[in-house]
């Protein structure tokens, strides 16, 4: 017979009746907070020069392509709000947001992720990236002496070791710290250049105040001038009177 303990299901045991559909909502929780954990440390890790590298989106990308995958990284699971809020925007959960996602960094994911998709849904900075791509891309060509026109799904760039499309990406970077690299020696010697003209300004606007103080200490001595030479004049005079009459 056996006894009563053995016969007393464990505390820790799972539910015995869960359904099916009931373990696979479950699970489905869990790996969602495994891949928005995951999701976070690519971002981190991500090339921040490169909003393609950010968004993990190939560089021929529509832009409607770019805002969908924006959405998905940062957007997920619809949770219908109150019909009086409805209108804000608050109905989806983001991936990444800092309120659902538990890494200390996913702030500061999210920031990175919103800042990679405004960049590329700028005109004029994506043209420039898209430029140092193509440079990045020629460089390549010309080193597997394929023509420059050759397209990313040619035949003769399967198969390469490293992959043709890791070697974009490696050069791409390069190209892009180079440009960056650039970028900032020019601010610096633009802010160098400003400091130049804002002390040569500040040296002009003191030596007028010296020449005002100066010009102003001139007139404010000129009565003391002019009795000092009435004096020496006075004196000069007495002198010569004196010479004279000694003479006689």
């Amino acid at each position: 017979m056996p006894s009563p303990s053995s016969s007393k299901p464990s505390a820790n045991a799972p539910p015995t009746n869960i359904s099916d559909a009931e373990l696979e909502k479950l699970l489905s929780r869990e790996a969602s907070a495994f891949n928005r954990e995951v999701e976070v440390e690519r971002i981190l890790k991500s090339f921040k020069l490169n909003p393609y590298d950010i968004l993990d989106i190939e560089e021929m990308a529509t832009p409607e392509e770019i805002k969908r995958r924006y959405r998905q990284l940062s957007l997920c699971m619809y949770k219908p709000a109150p019909t009086a809020i409805r209108h804000v925007d608050h109905t989806f959960t983001p991936v990444i947001h800092p309120d659902k996602t538990p890494h200390p960094r996913a702030p500061e994911a999210f920031d990175i992720l919103k800042k990679a998709e405004s960049e590329l849904s700028d005109k004029d900075k994506r043209e420039d990236l898209d430029a140092v791509i193509n440079q990045a891309r020629t460089m390549i060509l010309k080193a597997l002496n394929l023509p420059t026109s050759t397209s990313d799904t040619d035949p003769r760039l399967k198969g390469l070791e490293p992959p043709y499309k890791v070697r974009l990406r490696l050069q791409s970077k390069e190209l892009l710290i180079d440009e960056e690299v650039r970028r900032r020696k020019a601010i610096k010697m633009n802010l160098a250049n400003e400091g130049l003209e804002a002390r040569k300004k500040d040296e002009e606007v003191a030596a007028k105040k010296r020449k005002v103080q100066e010009d102003k200490q001139w007139e404010d001595n000129r009565e003391q001038r002019v009795d000092s030479w009435r004096t020496f004049a006075k004196d000069t005079r007495k002198k010569k009177k004196a010479k004279v009459t000694i003479l006689g």
